[in-house]
């Protein structure tokens, strides 16, 4: 991958914690610096494994770290979600794989539409909504289709898989509708996961955009036992533009993260190029709509992933030409950074989950290649 630029980024990351309330928050990566990065980023990112498991699913989409050791969970390694069969159809993918920070791989769960516990309208498509928590639950949103195409897409769900990748249970009906993508706060017996949601009338649109694209707070109990029970779903932004699309299946919000005190959910606004704001997240009892703007325009082109940091950095992925792009807390987009320029436009289709990496880095998948790569 021939990978050029001459921008500052981030030369280190690390991990830290922070408090909402007396739950402790894993944020993971701080950048602490930014240098001058030479044109050759060959010694700057690596390749740690290929994301395609022996059934042949592609198109890798989620990214989480696993926080603690259980069943068949190691701390450290990535979980990767495949969106695409091995035909490529998108929405058919039912696979996610673990990958150690040396390359091992293995499958976590392969999953069968016609043995769920529950429903899941349309059955198993899985997308970058993905999440694992320190009591082992991992918790995948699904956005099936049929037939790959966007015609055929349907409601799916959030599936609840145990540290051993059995799915145990489903979080289906209004108001998930096309859970997208996912951020998680882990309190120990209590995790609260934001859904961004993509399929409110975006079918019935042919193509046109609509503007009913969801954030919904789900509240779940959690414990080392019991299988997970959801206390309460909520509505916390609502009129965020989507449409489908015949090269990504539907484009609408995508990534999610929270600011270091819990006080900001961000939402990568991906038809405006646009990140945006939801005021009060973790406490809000209605929606606050497409929320305010952070930062809008410039470098921003299709942003997809999108994760946090301890300094309240916005870190978001563009799906348009394969750059990373960091905003500050008041907004300022400070710098980006080429991840992959293949394909025709360049770049364009790389890039769609990522993760901070705990010790140092950035965790990212690479679409074109299917690969789980790493930015240190």
């Amino acid at each position: 991958m021939n990978m050029m630029h001459k921008h500052r980024f981030l030369a280190t990351l690390t991990t830290a914690v922070v408090f909402i309330g007396s739950a402790q928050i894993a944020l993971a990566a701080q950048p602490m610096t930014a240098l001058p990065l030479s044109s050759d980023l060959s010694n700057r990112i690596s390749m740690i494994g290929s994301t395609v498991p022996p059934n042949g699913d592609v198109n890798p989409y989620g990214v989480a770290v696993v926080p603690m050791s259980m069943g068949s969970l190691v701390r450290g390694d990535v979980l990767i979600s495949n969106f695409n069969n091995a035909q490529n159809l998108q929405g058919t993918g039912t696979t996610i794989v673990e990958i150690s920070p040396n390359g091992g791989t293995r499958v976590f769960a392969h999953i069968n539409a016609h043995r769920l516990p529950g429903d899941c309208p349309g059955g198993v498509g899985l997308t970058t909504a993905l999440a694992v928590t320190r009591s082992g639950w991992v918790f995948v949103g699904s956005l099936p289709t049929s037939n790959g195409m966007s015609n055929t897409a349907r409601a799916g769900c959030v599936l609840v898989l145990d540290d051993r990748g059995e799915v145990v249970e489903t979080i289906s009906g209004s108001p998930i509708n096309g859970p997208w993508d996912m951020a998680a706060v882990d309190q120990g017996d209590h995790v609260t996961l934001f859904v961004s949601n993509v399929l409110n009338g975006t079918v019935a649109g042919q193509g046109k955009v609509v503007n009913r694209g969801t954030i919904v707070r789900v509240d779940v109990q959690t414990s080392m036992t019991d299988k997970p029970h959801v206390r309460a779903m909520t509505v916390v932004g609502s009129g965020f533009s989507e449409r489908t699309d015949p090269a990504a299946l539907v484009i609408g919000p995508t990534g999610l993260g929270l600011s270091p005190d819990g006080s900001a959910l961000f939402v990568a606004d991906s038809l405006n190029d646009r990140v945006a704001v939801i005021a009060n997240p973790m406490s809000r009892t209605g929606s606050s709509g497409n929320g305010r703007t952070l930062t809008m325009g410039g470098v921003l082109n299709d942003p997809l992933g999108l994760t946090t940091t301890s300094t309240g950095d916005v870190l978001t992925l563009n799906g348009n030409d394969g750059f990373l792009v960091r905003t500050n807390a008041q907004g300022m987009q400070v710098n980006k950074l080429l991840l992959d320029n293949s394909g025709s436009p360049p770049g364009a289709g790389a890039l769609f989950g990522l993760a901070l990496r705990p010790g140092g880095g950035l965790y990212f998948v690479d679409d074109a290649q299917n690969t789980l790569m790493l930015l240190r």
